[in-house]
């Protein structure tokens, strides 16, 4: 399910403050929107530490970085304290908002199956359309490439 070229699904979720965070809040600017199954797991700390290490080259660019996992407020605060990362972490406890992007999937591990946010993350322009997206997402070398997008390069 490519969502390429077109309107982003717009959503309201709850922040690590707790506070509403729309996707419309950020017209005008480009949004890195990017999905992971779980904070405080390696995958997961490693592409949030990239991102963090990365954010004022993200912001250069006029670009916010938003995260987006099942995890609560709580777990978000504390993930975000820890590696002192620059940027929300959204509450999805429902998956809506990842099944509107298609990444609520079946995933296998270990020989079971079972319902789960597959790494993901959409590239947004200031018009609010998705101009780029990565499934599937190895976090190795990730963020240099979603870099590299912003860029035009």
């Amino acid at each position: 399910m490519s969502l390429l070229n077109q309107k982003a699904p717009d959503f309201t979720l709850e922040n690590e403050k707790g506070e509403q965070v729309s996707l419309s809040d950020f017209k005008g600017k480009q949004v890195v929107l990017y999905f992971y199954p779980k904070d405080m797991t390696p995958g997961c700390t490693t592409e949030a530490c990239d991102f963090r290490d990365a954010y004022e080259d993200f912001s250069s660019l006029n670009a916010v970085i938003l995260g987006v996992s099942m995890d609560d407020a709580n777990k978000h605060t504390k993930f975000i304290e820890k590696h002192g990362l620059p940027f929300s972490l959204l509450v999805d406890a429902n998956h809506e908002v990842a099944a509107k992007y298609g990444v609520w999937v079946l995933k296998k591990m270990y020989g079971r199956e079972y319902m789960g946010i597959e790494r993901s993350t959409f590239l947004i322009n200031e018009e609010g359309v998705i101009v780029a997206e990565w499934r599937k997402v190895k976090v190795k070398n990730h963020i240099a490439a979603v870099l590299s997008q912003l860029k035009g390069e």
